[in-house]
């Protein structure tokens, strides 16, 4: 499994590191062993809503070559999601196994077209934001349609991330998880389509 996560200028990095901090457990079992992720971005360096700095490790490569792509959110993805250059750049994904999103990340997914015709959801400030770009918005944590998957709001990404290892890999990996991370809550408000 080949991961990208995305990353911009105005991005909440609890999105991307609640995600990041379970996924990159994949490694620990047999069946999703030797699992790589890149954070990827349109330029080298970006910084969050606050000035936070990160470097980028793959610059606007072909999205195409990933099985996995995560799309976090932020107050950066307002203005983002009207990016030509970017959007298309996400457009690139439209054959990944999963596509995936948290918070805002969501409009983003929207504008690149994942979004048609599928039910999604985002942070609740947002769902009327979200509302032209899918089937329908639903006002639950995480939401499963087809292979597009979208989470709430920020601290949605540990629990998103935890639902990826289920479908992934076991009921047991998560509880293992759970564990190494400290993490005592049980995901609640999972809607399947």
């Amino acid at each position: 499994m080949k991961i990208a996560l995305i990353v911009f200028n105005g991005i909440t990095f609890l999105d991307l590191i609640g995600f990041y901090d379970v996924i990159y457990r994949l490694n620990l079992f047999e069946h999703t062993k030797g699992t790589t992720w890149d954070f990827c971005g349109l330029q080298d360096e970006i910084t969050d809503e606050l000035g936070l700095a990160i470097k980028v490790n793959k610059v606007k490569p072909n999205l195409s070559e990933y099985d996995m792509l995560f799309v976090p959110g932020g107050m950066g993805t307002r203005q983002l999601r009207f990016d030509a250059e970017f959007v298309e750049w996400l457009k690139g994904a439209q054959n990944a196994q999963y596509v995936i999103s948290v918070c805002t990340g969501s409009l983003l997914l929207g504008a690149a077209g994942f979004l048609e015709n599928k039910k999604a959801t985002t942070n609740p400030s947002a769902y009327e934001l979200l509302e032209p770009y899918c089937k329908e918005v639903i006002k639950s944590r995480i939401v499963k349609d087809g292979n597009v998957i979208t989470g709430g709001g920020v601290s949605t990404s540990i629990d998103l991330a935890l639902y990826i290892v289920r479908l992934l890999v076991s009921k047991e990996a998560v509880d293992m998880i759970k564990l190494q991370i400290d993490y005592p809550y049980e995901t609640q408000g999972i809607v399947e389509v």
